[in-house]
């Protein structure tokens, strides 16, 4: 990779023609122009639209398999940091989520840091930057004693859900399983004793809290990924003629963690202990990070709320509840006029170009919303733009829907949502 004579890394000069030339997938890309109105007058920036990574489900590392609404694939975030970083070099996103970008740049043997005002997003992050062995969760669940009496669930604390808004979910029998560990995990955090093998549990068991197999603690119930309300899940249980069945939270929570251990080998052990030390994850306002220092950062790769999409504290409200967490008290803002989005954008983008260093750039992905009619990557160059960033082009990764994609009820190119659409800059 090419340097500036700082030592910086500098935008690769083939880049373009690489896009340009790309036909991995068997289609040609196709190269147009996205033109915006910036403070200075009219710009033009080169865009590439093609299969630019795989709709494959199963081609990353197994330790992405964790759900979460509206999260990108594992190979967006890689795309861009084998391309403009190196071993080594800090990676940065700002609207985490569920960790796809900082697990995938731990696991590319860069430096990760995240932020994200939800504190459910630390939770997801750090057990799969700090895995433990099989060995050790099989050993820690045999400990923990799922009728457990003591903790805060237990002890008389009122509960902020009520027991009969549970029970359209659970059967009685694994929601006091769930309450037992639940309380464990609560205790341990308030005592200043939870330790890595307690956050992985922590971790998986909010990833199996609801969903539509038997791999889930809960009935048959739709989304995958997040919580409907209890309401909502009563007409579906009547609508399908189900009642919770019982299921085992011990056995359910060391089945998930096969399955994304399985991807944690030794190489993978030691890349991923090499970097844990310099990683950081931040609960807070992307638009406010005074722990990441002035330059530090080569790559930013993110994908920030678009508009009024996803609504995440109702998406992650039994999540919250499992963790102690109020999911009103979350500061989660949900925009739903382009003007005060684009002014929401612009203070992150000051912020990025803060500690980003000289040379580095930023990957920020938005997508087409409101039924196709709205391409937020016109949106969003205007904000870097006044932010002092150098926008480099648009990439547009354009591919057919996945399974996942069609549970929403959404059809390939019918309302647009099939692609990503990143905006490259670029601090000079």
């Amino acid at each position: 990779m090419p340097e500036s004579v700082d030592g910086t890394h500098a935008l690769a000069p083939s880049l373009a023609d690489e896009l340009a030339a790309f036909d991995d997938f068997g289609t040609p890309t196709t190269v147009g122009v996205t033109e915006v109105d910036g403070p200075s007058g009219r710009v033009s920036v080169d865009t590439f639209t093609n299969e630019f990574w795989t709709s494959k489900q199963r081609v990353a590392n197994r330790l992405h398999e964790i759900s979460y609404r509206a999260c990108f694939k594992p190979q967006l975030p890689r795309f861009f940091i084998d391309r403009l970083t190196g071993a080594g070099d800090v990676v940065y996103d700002p609207f985490m989520g569920r960790g796809t970008t900082p697990l995938e740049a731990a696991l590319a043997g860069r430096v990760p840091v995240g932020c994200d005002v939800n504190p459910l997003s630390e939770i997801l992050v750090r057990p799969r930057l700090e895995p433990p062995g099989l060995d050790d969760v099989e050993a820690r669940l045999a400990e923990i004693d799922f009728g457990w009496s003591g903790g805060p669930a237990s002890t008389g604390e009122p509960r902020d859900v009520p027991d009969d808004d549970l029970l359209v979910f659970y059967h009685p029998d694994t929601l006091g399983a769930l309450s037992a560990l639940r309380g464990y995990l609560l205790a341990r955090d308030a005592e200043g004793t939870l330790d890595a093998v307690d956050r992985w549990i922590r971790m998986v068991a909010i990833s199996r809290l609801t969903g539509h197999s038997s791999g889930f603690f809960s009935v048959y119930t739709m989304p995958p990924n997040q919580a409907v309300s209890a309401e909502s899940q009563r007409k579906i249980n009547e609508r399908r003629g189900q009642s919770p069945p019982r299921r085992d939270v011990r056995e359910l929570i060391l089945k998930k963690s096969r399955v994304l251990l399985s991807g944690v080998g030794d190489a993978e052990r030691g890349v991923l202990a090499s970097i844990w030390e310099r990683s950081l994850l931040l609960t807070g306002s992307a638009a406010a990070t005074p722990e990441v220092a002035d330059g530090s950062v080569a790559l930013v790769v993110t994908s920030p709320p678009f508009l009024d999409v996803v609504d995440y504290a109702r998406d992650n409200w039994l999540r919250c509840w499992f963790c102690g967490i109020s999911a009103d008290e979350v500061p989660v803002t949900i925009v739903h006029d382009l003007s005060a989005w684009q002014e929401a954008m612009t203070d992150v983008f000051l912020e990025l170009a803060r500690v980003l260093h000289a040379g580095g750039h930023i990957a920020f992905e938005v997508g087409e919303v409101r039924a196709g009619t709205l391409k937020l990557e016109e949106a969003v160059l205007p904000c870097g733009l006044r932010a002092g960033l150098v926008p480099v082009l648009v990439l547009i990764n354009d591919q057919e829907f996945t399974k996942t994609a069609n549970c929403w009820g959404v059809s390939n190119r019918a309302k647009g949502t099939n692609t990503n659409r990143v905006v490259l800059f670029q601090k000079r």
